[in-house]
């Protein structure tokens, strides 16, 4: 499976970006599609993922401000962030489960005045 994601930029605070993710190659069902960030000097972290059936999980700090969705017909996943914060800056990775995990090349997102 590869992972081709797309819509990061510098952003404003307070301003909004959404990114997409389009998976190809897929040779199994997707059972998990969603993101993560790493921050510079932090760990990778849960953004929000989301299962086939559409059962989401977000991380606390997104949660209101982010939102995940997907069009699994298309192998496709979204995540919509809005009220953008300096601390919301990192490169943001896609992630798909179908019997493994895979991982995207990242999209960096820039959150700054």
């Amino acid at each position: 499976v590869q992972l081709q994601a797309s819509g990061g930029g510098l952003v404003q605070p307070g301003g909004s970006l959404r990114l997409s993710c389009v998976a190809s190659g897929v040779m199994f069902r997707i059972r998990v599609m969603g993101w993560y960030r790493q921050a510079p000097g932090r760990l990778r972290e849960l953004v929000a993922t989301m299962t086939s059936d559409g059962s989401t999980n977000y991380r606390d700090s997104g949660e209101g401000r982010f939102t995940i969705s997907r069009d699994n017909a298309k192998n496709t996943v979204y995540l919509q962030m809005n009220s953008l914060v300096p601390e919301d800056t990192a490169v943001y990775y896609c992630y798909a489960y179908t019997v493994r995990s895979f991982w995207g090349q990242g999209t960096l997102v820039t959150v700054s005045s």
